[in-house]
């Protein structure tokens, strides 16, 4: 399937969440470049048409609207799935966040950073476990944070849900480890993407977040995204249960070297 290269993807059926902007973006055209067949996936029409359109000429990828929070729409991307006749690599990225204290929170705000974040990674991998198993050697990886690991100033809401990524890949790699799925995850910090635009453009905030980074920088998506497309090569057939950390050092970084 592919060639025997395991530096490439050729063959494999991909579906990435939340593909059309930012990390997403980046992955889809990461795995394309690699050779996958990519199906992605997100909840606006006009943003779907216009990345499909895009990505045309980069290899065979596939656009589907569908918000992950909502059962039938998780149904559909399972259905397609099956209809592909197995899934090779599916990449969980799609995450929103709202900045506050925790006692500013309404209930409904929490349960829609929960329910995105975390619950539909949950409901859409039982929904496709079974395209995941026909692969043989499929690859979950669960686009997570910094926020998971280490206090940061991005809400309880979303920390709980990106710890929850992590230690839902380490129990699924155990419980899928028989029907040849791996499961991992990678911990990004601060990447050029519009989800952290305010605090990128917030010159006083930037410079405390590159005050922290070792290597002076905030990522791009497509650093972010070669790390995810390495967890889902063959390359990486022996890793499971991981969480590979994409932060230039910071979470390393206790006293820095001068």
């Amino acid at each position: 399937m592919n060639n025997g290269n395991p530096w490439r993807l050729d063959g494999r059926i991909a579906l990435v969440t939340g593909g059309t902007k930012g990390i997403g973006r980046a992955v889809v055209e990461e795995l394309l470049s690699l050779g996958a067949r990519v199906w992605f996936a997100a909840r606006t029409a006009a943003d779907v048409r216009s990345a499909q359109s895009a990505l045309a000429a980069k290899g065979e990828v596939h656009g589907i609207v569908a918000d992950v929070t909502h059962p039938a729409d998780r149904a559909r991307l399972a259905t397609e799935m099956k209809a592909e006749g197995r899934l090779d690599v599916l990449v969980h990225n799609v995450g929103v966040n709202v900045r506050k204290a925790l006692t500013d929170y309404s209930d409904e705000e929490v349960a829609r950073i929960l329910d995105t974040n975390l619950t539909s990674v949950l409901l859409l991998s039982r929904e496709l476990v079974s395209s995941l198993s026909a692969s043989g050697a499929a690859s979950v990886v669960h686009v997570s944070s910094t926020a998971g690991i280490t206090g940061v100033r991005t809400g309880v809401p979303y920390a709980a849900s990106k710890a929850g990524l992590i230690q839902a890949c380490r129990t699924l790699a155990l419980e899928w480890a028989h029907d040849g799925i791996r499961v991992n995850a990678v911990a990004p910090w601060y990447t050029r993407t519009p989800l952290v635009e305010p605090i990128l453009g917030n010159p006083k905030l930037l410079q405390r977040v590159l005050s922290r980074t070792p290597l002076g920088r905030v990522a791009e998506p497509e650093e972010v995204a070669r790390a995810v497309a390495f967890l889902c090569l063959p390359a990486s057939s022996y890793v499971t249960g991981q969480c590979l950390v994409v932060d230039g050092g910071f979470s390393v970084n206790g006293l820095t070297w001068e």
